[in-house]
């Protein structure tokens, strides 16, 4: 009876594997921001949302998170997308897209955004700055 549920136990999970890959396979892109809605002010304590907006490139992207660093005040911002490996995307022109997040402000004096807007002729990163001071 022990071998008997012991083969009977392996034929399952043998079954269970498969070799199909049902799952889309993807990469990730990090694409340019091309524009930013963000308050002209802070208060400390105070949470608010920001959004970006950035043109998606072709049916097959979809967006997944922001790469997001912080050193002291200075907050470095870019889109994180999904880039589906599929045979049947199209080509999407002029296709403004919007992600957004929150951020919770925590020390006074001002903070200053980077948002990432892609690699100049020369491959050097370009950003979109803003400053925003913060208020009593």
């Amino acid at each position: 009876m022990k071998k008997f549920l012991i083969l009977s136990f392996i034929l399952i999970l043998m079954g269970s594997c498969s070799l199909d890959n049902d799952r889309d396979d993807f990469n990730l892109e990090i694409l340019p921001i091309e524009s930013v809605d963000i308050p002209d002010s802070f208060t400390i304590g105070e949470t608010y949302p920001i959004t970006v907006s950035y043109f998606k490139p072709s049916t097959c992207h979809s967006f997944r998170e922001f790469y997001y660093d912080k050193e002291n005040n200075i907050r470095t911002v870019a889109v994180i997308d999904y880039k589906f490996l599929k045979s049947d995307c199209e080509d999407l022109e002029n296709e403004l897209v919007e992600a957004s997040f929150n951020f919770h402000v925590t020390s006074n004096g001002s903070y200053i955004f980077k948002f990432w807007q892609g690699e100049d002729a020369d491959g050097v990163d370009q950003y979109l700055t803003i400053e925003v001071p913060v208020t009593e």
